[in-house]
């Protein structure tokens, strides 16, 4: 018969080190503010955190002896979840806008594409441009094609061509990344 132990669950970030009690090796080196640098046995390295009110978090515990840190766990805990979180956010994140023609798009629908194909550049999009072949139209892949460089040539000055017109099945695909300001 087994028995529920709890429905206490830890953190990723909690499994990485262990804290206080948690400790099994005999000796540590401790380190930390407001502490004599030195090797200790568990129990003085513990009493002398509780003596300061903070936890007793193992930093390296492949060293020998095990390195552990006079800190206060949650608040480090809590400054490094916000380091993380503005790393996140400084990540630039590319948003790719797609466009699509037929192999006979006419000229008034082409310049109402290449439109917002500018507008998507200009606001540092990705493009993904590219040519439908519906049925039997796959005959019509050269106009395809010279569409899309058309379109390239057409948006040389707000982007590159970074992959040139590829056919993918009943797709033929291009992308232009936005140049640099």
């Amino acid at each position: 018969m087994r028995r529920n132990r709890g429905s206490f669950k830890r953190t990723e970030k909690e499994e990485q080190h262990k804290i206080n009690r948690s400790i099994r090796a005999e000796n540590v080196r401790l380190v930390g503010d407001n502490v004599e640098t030195g090797v200790y046995t568990t129990k003085q390295a513990l009493a002398i955190a509780e003596e300061q009110g903070v936890d007793l978090v193992e930093i390296s515990p492949k060293a020998d002896p095990p390195v552990c840190k006079v800190m206060d766990y949650k608040k480090f805990l809590y400054e490094q979840k916000k380091r993380d979180k503005s790393l996140k956010s400084k990540a630039t994140k590319v948003i790719v806008k797609e466009i699509r023609f037929g192999p006979q798009t006419d000229d008034h629908d082409y310049e109402f594409k290449k439109k917002h194909a500018e507008k998507f550049l200009k606001e540092g999009a990705k493009l993904k441009a590219f040519v439908f072949f519906k049925g039997r139209s796959i005959v019509f892949k050269e106009q395809g094609q010279i569409l899309l460089l058309k379109l390239a040539q057409d948006l040389e000055e707000y982007g590159k061509v970074e992959q040139m017109p590829r056919l993918e099945g009943k797709r033929m695909t291009m992308f232009i990344a936005p140049k640099k300001k």
